[in-house]
């Protein structure tokens, strides 16, 4: 390795460390986020003004989901920019992709077709879109600063839903993406959620690393506490 590399490598580390590259890196997620509370909060005024009166415990249903949609991207947007340098970071490639897979591979289920549901089935799959993105905005405001996409150690949290699970933002957003596909469910999609899952599960493993090794005290709440279902997992 030459002085020249060896000296580009050390730069890279600092500017990774610094404040102004922990902003720089929350931009894209705060763009995506703000772009798609607006659009979601466009598409719930045209359904008001489109929904059939005669169906109003559909319309509730459907009005809630998308005010919890948009609330915890609200939520979200205020912990990116709240949110504090992290101490540590999980090195190398595979957590990176590891996170970007998690947080965004099951986005692109919409560019299947949307399958017609019973009406049975549509509420379910509604309300488990509710339910995970209000569990969601909750975790995110007990998480406080603490949030991010890539394995990164800022603090430890143990109190509110962390007191169950190490880790119910994840248990939350899985309700909500289940509730989502079923909208679209086939089997590319139901493959596409088995991947997702499988790279939840990896970014789990990469954040608890770093924080075992940032906070010693982690070892024993990990030891307590289940990863993401109590007492089965």
């Amino acid at each position: 390795m030459t002085m020249a590399s060896t000296l580009t490598g050390f730069a890279l580390t600092r500017l990774q460390k610094s404040s102004a590259y922990d902003v720089v890196m929350r931009l894209p997620m705060l763009a995506s986020s703000l772009v798609l509370a607006l659009a979601l909060a466009a598409e719930l005024a045209r359904y008001w003004h489109a929904a059939d009166p005669a169906l109003a415990g559909a319309i509730v249903l459907n009005i809630a989901m998308r005010l919890s949609m948009i609330g915890y991207l609200v939520i979200l947007t205020a912990t990116l920019m709240a949110r504090t340098p992290p101490i540590a970071k999980a090195p190398g490639a595979e957590p990176r992709i590891s996170a970007l897979l998690g947080s965004f591979l099951i986005s692109v289920v919409v560019l299947f077709p949307r399958r017609e549901l019973a009406p049975a089935v549509g509420c379910l799959s509604t309300l488990l879109v509710l339910v995970g993105d209000s569990m969601a905005a909750i975790v995110l405001i007990q998480l406080r600063g603490s949030f991010s996409i890539m394995a990164e150690a800022r603090q430890v949290a143990t109190s509110g839903a962390y007191r169950f699970v190490r880790h119910p933002l994840y248990l939350a957003e899985e309700i909500a993406t289940i509730g989502g596909v079923m909208q679209f469910l086939s089997i590319w999609t139901a493959l596409l959620v088995v991947v997702q899952i499988a790279c939840q599960i990896r970014r789990m493993r990469n954040e608890e690393i770093v924080l075992t090794e940032v906070f010693p005290e982690y070892s024993s709440y990990k030891r307590k506490t289940a990863r993401i279902i109590p007492g089965l997992y």
